[in-house]
């Protein structure tokens, strides 16, 4: 193949400029450039802080809610302005809000080395086997799928309480003789750094501005999340209401989660179907669909306890409740199978290449899928599960209910 360069069709107006915690002075000369040609700089206070006096040029400190200062760069597209964001903007940063409204085209970006970069060469871990996240902004929960034993996590920090917080959760889920080492001020002249175990950290002052580096330590008690389908019944507040793990395996492969996917769970119950779903891949979402309250409160703290507490809750009867939500890449009906039009509903709400997984234990149910299988093809599964049992001073086999899988791949 022949690559033909060409002048670059570039007219660049919006320059996103990273800072490091070493201010201005770690900033290229093409970057001290941008800021200084600006008629317009927008960025948080303290960084704007450290610009020099400059009385014709406009500053603006970023505003809540962030889209605010989406429309403040929209009114003055085409002027030179500049976007001071940290560190690395493409890493947990200010990039991909703006690359949402402004095409590529209109910007020119000066990355400064990210915390994650500082901190793995700080700690000698090699960036490609470190887990890289966040908690500014976002619920320690969402740390929750990558705790095991042996994990390497660079963790960005909300402010100089996180760590603590982190090591008192840590010790709830017993990962207790996990060390955490908090490095405070990376790449500045300030630079300074905390280590402890989560069990045995310390009362001390933590600079608001942290990055933390985490090496998991589980105890044998320890409730590790598995990285495949299947996880058990315990792990899962229920009253009963759960698709059975050997099911839901079977149910999760012939879904068959991709990256980036999105999933209606409809009958929710206890949430299972759409956890799993979207602990498969971290850019993975579902929408629970459950119309009994109790069990949509339940299908939340099941998300959060398992660390997808991004996972949307709709409080409503399929397909009614389905009006307005964003398409999906597969749907699974758990519940309310029997509905009039809700097959048919799902089936016509899919894309090319989106299927669709049914399970019934009933009759009635069993018989929608028959009819459903005839109309639009797909394959019919039974699964029998049995489990081992104490029976008496020996040990027998206690049979599941027997559970019907109707799938289908639209093409």
């Amino acid at each position: 193949m022949t690559s033909v360069a060409r002048p670059s069709a570039r007219t660049p107006w919006l320059n996103i400029v990273g800072v490091g915690a070493d201010g201005l002075s770690g900033l290229a000369p093409e970057a001290h450039e941008a800021v200084a040609r600006a008629t317009t700089v927008i960025g948080g206070a303290r960084h704007l802080e450290m610009l020099p006096e400059q009385p014709e040029q406009e500053r603006l400190v970023w505003p809540s809610p962030l889209e605010t200062a989406l429309d403040w760069i929209e009114a003055r597209a085409g002027r030179p302005l500049c976007v001071l964001a940290s560190g690395d903007p493409f890493w947990f940063g200010v990039g991909a809000t703006l690359m949402r409204r402004f095409p590529v085209e209109a910007t020119r970006v000066f990355p400064a080395p990210s915390a994650f970069s500082l901190a793995a060469a700080h700690m000698g871990w090699p960036l490609q086997q470190t887990r890289c996240l966040s908690v500014h902004g976002r619920p320690m929960e969402a740390l929750r799928p990558w705790l095991h034993d042996g994990a390497r996590l660079l963790i960005l920090s909300r402010d100089g309480e996180t760590p603590g917080e982190l090591a008192r959760w840590l010790c709830e889920l017993g990962f207790g003789a996990s060390t955490l080492t908090v490095l405070e001020q990376l790449g500045a002249a300030a630079e300074g750094e905390v280590s402890a175990t989560a069990q045995d950290w310390p009362e001390v002052a933590v600079d608001p501005l942290n990055t933390i580096a985490l090496e998991c330590r589980a105890a044998p008690s320890a409730a590790v999340i598995a990285a495949s389908a299947g996880r058990p019944e315990a792990q899962f507040e229920q009253d009963g209401q759960i698709t059975k793990r050997e099911v839901r395996a079977v149910t999760l492969a012939l879904l068959a989660p991709g990256r980036g996917e999105r999933l209606w769970d409809i009958g929710a119950g206890s949430g299972s179907i759409g956890i799993e779903w979207t602990l498969a891949d971290a850019d993975n979402r579902a929408v629970a669909i459950e119309p009994r309250a109790e069990r949509l409160e339940r299908i939340g703290r099941n998300a959060s306890a398992l660390g997808v507490p991004a996972l949307q809750c709709v409080h409503g009867r399929a397909p009614e409740a389905l009006d307005g939500l964003a398409p999906p890449d597969a749907i699974f009906i758990g519940g309310g199978l029997t509905t009039p039009g809700l097959v048919e509903h799902c089936v016509e709400s899919l894309r090319p290449g989106g299927r669709l997984v049914a399970n019934s234990v009933t009759v009635e149910g069993d018989a929608v899928l028959a009819a459903a299988q005839e109309r639009h093809g797909g394959e019919l599964t039974r699964i029998n599960v049995s489990r081992a049992e104490p029976l008496g001073g020996m040990t027998g086999w206690k049979p599941l209910r027997p559970v019907t899988l109707w799938s289908l791949r639209v093409t």
